[in-house]
Formats: C-alpha cells, structure tokens, sequence
C-alpha cells in the first residue's frame, strides 16, 4: 500500500500501514502547489522586513527580540538544538515513524511556509528506514512536542542519533547509510520542523488503532464469560436496547447475540429470572467503551489532518498568523477519556473472572478445578487481573487536567497530553492481559457442562484457545498459559477467526432487524 500525503485525508488506517508495515510515502502534487505559494509568502514578508514570530524575532518569551534575516538560518539551527532536552526511553519506533509522517502530512497542508525540499528529505527518511532516537519524556505537550520533534529534527539535519535496520547510530551514519541528504535550514524551517503535535497525535492514533482491535477482542471474551455461566439471554435481545439507542451498546448486544447463538450451555436453563449487573449489563457497560472509541478517532483523525504549526501563511489571503493550534488540549483530553474507556473494559473482565471463580455465583467447581484444597485452579489468576485493573485505575488520573506554567509565563498553560499517551499505552497492555485471564477462566469453565457445546462464535474461541492451553486438571505453573492467551489477543488470532466465521464484530449498531439467537428462553 502506498500512502500519498495532501494534509487533508490521512487515516488512522493508513498511518499504520506506514509506521507499522513500511507503506511507501509520497506527496500529491496539489499539496506541493500549496506548499510553493506558502513559500512565496514568507520571502516577501522578509524582504518587506516585517516582524514574524519564529522568522525575524526569536520565540517563546524572547519573541519581542528582533532577529536579522541574515541570521534566520542560524535561529532555526539553534532552535532545534536548545529544543532537544528530552529524557527516558526511547519512543517505539511505530511512534516516531508515524510522527514523522503527521509532520510531513501537516507541512503539506501549505501553511507552513517551508520549503518542498523540507518535506521530501523527512518522506525520504520514512521511506528509506531512518528512525530518529526520540526520548519519550519532555514534551508538556505545548507547543507541541518540541523536544521529541527536535530530536527528530536533528536527524534530518544529519546530527543526533538514529535507528537504521534496528541499529542506534548517529544521525548522520544513519542517513549516510540510508542514502538520505541531510537538510539545509532557512527562514521558518526550524520551527516547521518542531511546532505542532504530531509525536502525541501519532501515539494516539496508534492507540485508538489497537483499542479498537482491543474491544472487540472484549466482546468475545464476554460472550466466552456469558456463556459458560449460562447467562439469562433475553437481556441481549433487540428490543431492549432498540428503546435505548446508543450504538455502542446496541453493537455489544448484537455481537453477542451472534457469538453465543446455538449455544448448547446456555440452551441448559437453570430457572433464573436475571442474572447480576456484570453479566446482564454487558451491552450497557461496554457499549460506552465503543462509543468512546468512536469519538476519540474522529478527533484524532481531525488532528492528523490539521495545521498544528505557528505561526501559519496564507497564500490566499497574502497574510500570516500567529496563533495556538500547536496546543495539545483537544488530543490530551481524548486520550485521557480513552484511558478511562479501557479501564472500564478491564473492569468488567475482572467482574466476569470473579464470577467464573466463586461457586456460589457460578455453580461450577471452586476456581475451577476438581479436588479443592489440593488443587488452587485459577484462583491467582484472578488476583493479576485485580492487580491489573487496579493499576489500571491509577493510571486514568487525567493528564489533561494538569498544567505546569513554563516559558517565564509566556507559555502558561499546557496539555500534558504525551503523559496520557504513556498512561494508556500502559493500560492497554494491561487490558489485553485481563481478558487473556477471563478467556481462560471461561475456557476452563466450559469443561464442567458435560460436553455441552459453546455457541457459534463462542466454540471458535474455546478451540483456538485449547490449540495452545490445555485443561487444567491439576495445577501447573500458570503465567505460561496467561501469556499464550494473550498472545492470541494481541496477534487477533481469535478475532481474525471469529471475524471470518460470523463477520465483523460490530463497534456501532442500530440493531434494525437483528434475529435473536437460537437459544430457548
């Protein structure tokens, strides 16, 4: 897949292709037009001598320093330089090459005023493999990213350090190696490099990416839970979430209809009227989980596509701004409300584990396994789902709500938003490992039905997950089966198999005509 870059229709989709599976880069020739007539702008507003942020003065709280044109090109050098005061790990490598490709797709917009040059030695970074060492600490998130951008900006000035084939480097063996041409710097080039979001919005764009493969991957695991307890099923049919029509769970209840249809277990009634809140309000619990989702990309995607630098010239207009868009406020504040979404999943998993383990709620063997005091079954496993999802809690303490003045007060006010990017990147991780806990405890609880069958999409689960756990008959050291079952999550080796047995698990629906599941009530 080549991706072809105009500032204006960049995906989610296709800005994994690039960071994730080396898609090709390139620039349409309408946005090279735009970026010649920002150019234009600026070479006259510096021959007009005019004080431009950035340009002719310096920035932050020197901006009421003049600057000579001569000296420009020097500003910018030494912009990037004084930027780049990052700390801690390196960024994951998918990060900064979708970063790199926000900062080339937002330079393209033709705002910008940098020249085309600018934008095609950053394109053939991307596509030649030269990944720029980007600490993941120290950006506030206003302006920007500056210091992760820096570092990337070092790069394309042929200093710093780099990846090149999974090799750190300096930055100019790297794009010696890769035959890339450093840059030259001139008027705004600095600053176009650095101002603007794109490290927050590429590790946002990324998450919301995995999140969604995430809640799907949720949905089948309620659905094992469900159906090994033998859950009341006239809670999941249409008419009641017809009446309450939020998509999110009107796609949950759906998706489950479907998956646990024909299921011989829950066809095994037990004479109960309703089940508990963790069970009988799954669509309701996990639906606004989806609904999120869906709010978050469609801000990410409209930040992906936006000029975030300053100050912006436009060609039409004959005039230049110096405004805010490099604030991180609105990318900040989606990705916190992502992290509580997924905490929230986890939360429900854990509630549903809880279930599968307590013989009183479930009816089946304690934690799972025959002969109790002997054998523990999966009674600890239940405690790393709970240690999870409380760390899980910690972490959804808003970064967005947070702000440190810096700048001598000049910049008074910042998002935080890379710090919620870390704490989500974080929570997902624990995620995909609470529902690896529920899909085995369900698994294992779908042995004592007296071969019973689970339902259509439910039995695709079970098996896969029996390909590489076995029963538990007698305890055994259990991390290795927990890391198995996460494997499968986090490769979608059950969703892909789910997805191509039923179809796609749906993350909005109105339920219009949905049959319900082939299971006597």
């Amino acid at each position: 897949m080549d991706v072809v870059l105009d500032g204006n229709s960049l995906s989610i989709e296709q800005l994994c292709e690039v960071a994730r599976r080396g898609a090709i880069v390139s620039i349409s020739p309408h946005a090279r037009e735009r970026v010649n007539a920002s150019r234009q702008i600026i070479e006259q507003f510096v021959a007009e001598n005019r004080a431009i942020y950035g340009v002719t003065t310096g920035i932050g709280e020197f901006a009421r320093i003049r600057i000579d044109p001569e000296q420009s090109a020097e500003l910018q050098r030494r912009i990037i330089y004084s930027h780049s005061a990052g700390t801690g790990d390196p960024q994951p490598e998918d990060v900064v090459r979708a970063g790199m490709t926000l900062r080339a797709n937002t330079l393209s917009k033709g705002y910008s005023a940098v020249r085309p040059k600018l934008i095609d030695t950053v394109i053939d970074m991307i596509n030649k493999g030269v990944v720029p060492y980007i600490n993941e600490k120290g950006s506030v998130g206003t302006s920007g990213d500056l210091s992760p951008l820096s570092q990337f900006a070092e790069v394309a000035l042929g200093e710093g350090r780099a990846f090149y084939k999974g090799e750190q480097m300096t930055g100019a063996e790297a794009m010696k190696k890769a035959g890339v041409t450093p840059t030259d710097l001139t008027y705004k080039e600095g600053l176009g490099l650095i101002n603007g979001s794109q490290v927050m919005t590429a590790g946002a764009a990324l998450l919301a990416y995995d999140a969604e493969r995430i809640l799907k991957n949720a949905v089948i695991a309620s659905a094992m839970a469900l159906d090994a307890l033998r859950a009341v099923v006239r809670p999941y049919y249409p008419a009641p979430h017809r009446v309450r029509p939020h998509r999110g769970q009107n796609a949950v209840a759906e998706n489950l209809c479907r998956l646990f249809d024909n299921s011989e277990i829950m066809a095994n009634r037990t004479g109960k009227v309703q089940d508990g809140y963790s069970m009988r309000c799954t669509p309701q619990i996990l639906g606004p989980s989806f609904d999120t989702l869906e709010h978050v990309r469609s801000v990410v995607t409209t930040e992906m596509n936006s000029a975030s630098d300053n100050p912006l010239f436009f060609a039409e207009e004959n005039e230049y701004y110096a405004a805010g868009n490099f604030h991180g406020q609105g990318v900040g504040m989606v990705v916190d409300f992502l992290c509580i979404a997924m905490s929230e999943v986890a939360n429900l998993s854990e509630r549903h584990t809880n279930r599968l383990m307590n013989p009183v709620l479930s009816g089946l063997p304690d934690f799972l396994v025959e002969g109790k005091g002997l054998n523990s079954g999966l009674m600890v496993a239940q405690y790393t789902a709970a240690a999870l999802v409380s760390e899980n809690k910690v972490l959804s303490h808003p970064a967005s709500v947070d702000s440190i003045s810096v700048s001598a007060d000049q910049e008074d006010h910042v998002s935080m938003g890379p710090i919620a990017v870390r704490k989500c990147t974080e929570i997902l991780k624990n995620v995909r490992t609470v529902l690896a806990i529920e899909m085995m405890s369900a698994a294992q609880a779908m042995e004592f039905h007296d071969g019973r069958k689970p339902g259509k999409g439910t039995n695709i689960a079970y098996e896969i997950i029996r390909s590489k756990v076995p029963p538990l008959v007698n305890d055994r050291v259990l991390y290795p089966d927990i890391e198995a079952i996460r494997q499968l999550v986090e490769d979608n080796t059950i969703l892909d198999a789910v997805e191509a047995a039923l179809g796609p698990v749906k993350l909005s629906s109105d339920m219009t005509d949905l049959p319900t599941p082939g299971i006597p009530v």
